[in-house]
């Protein structure tokens, strides 16, 4: 657990509550192809706050790159609306003419509100942008292709209903944060229930 601006060391039942969310979120299962790991969270932000990131693999390429923040303020924060606010990134690679799509931003926050809407996300005070991104290379590196990536930005205050734990609502959250990823990425959804085998390596 990371407990920043101040609130390290104390023992009270905001802490242990926030030790149990850290636990149930760091120790979510997900899909072989996404490697999941705590960083450091963000400081002078909220007196409690989980950082986790996560990468989307084939073999050993990188098909794309996220971070999930949770914050947590026990007497509720003004500009969020709440007690929770999940500020999340993501990163993936794209087709050039998927870059240039004009629609590739509206499809894009579509993906984000179909996972939250596929894990019963309850939210409120959502924004977020959506980005194409092009990378052209000169001089030097002229010689180097081209890359395109779409980025997806977005912050939302969880609702975490007074008589449900609130590490199973946040995870909710989390894991719809893991599917935007894996949507971005260009993996195929995983039916309910259906676990993902591992992808067969190339022969050599």
């Amino acid at each position: 657990m990371v407990l920043v601006d101040g609130s390290a060391g104390r023992s009270d039942p905001d802490a242990a509550g926030f030790s149990r969310i850290v636990d149930a979120l760091a120790e979510m299962e997900t899909r072989p192809e996404v490697s999941l790991d705590q960083v450091p969270a963000p400081t002078r932000l909220a007196s409690y706050g989980l950082a986790l990131s996560a990468d989307v693999l084939d073999g050993d390429e990188e098909l794309g790159s996220g971070r999930f923040v949770l914050l947590y303020e026990p007497h509720g924060h003004e500009a969020w609306d709440g007690d929770y606010r999940c500020v999340t990134f993501v990163r993936a690679s794209v087709e050039r003419d998927v870059a240039d799509d004009p629609m590739l931003p509206a499809v894009g926050w579509s993906w984000l509100r179909e996972a939250l809407d596929s894990h019963e996300g309850t939210l409120r005070a959502l924004g977020g942008t959506v980005t194409a991104v092009v990378n052209e290379s000169f001089g030097t590196m002229a010689g180097e292709a081209a890359g395109s990536d779409v980025e997806i930005r977005a912050s939302w205050t969880p609702v975490v209903p007074h008589d449900q734990a609130p590490e199973a609502e946040l995870a909710r959250h989390a894991r719809a944060w893991v599917d935007l990823l894996c949507t971005s990425a260009g993996l195929a959804p995983l039916p309910e229930g259906v676990v993902a085998l591992p992808r067969p390596r190339p022969r050599t």
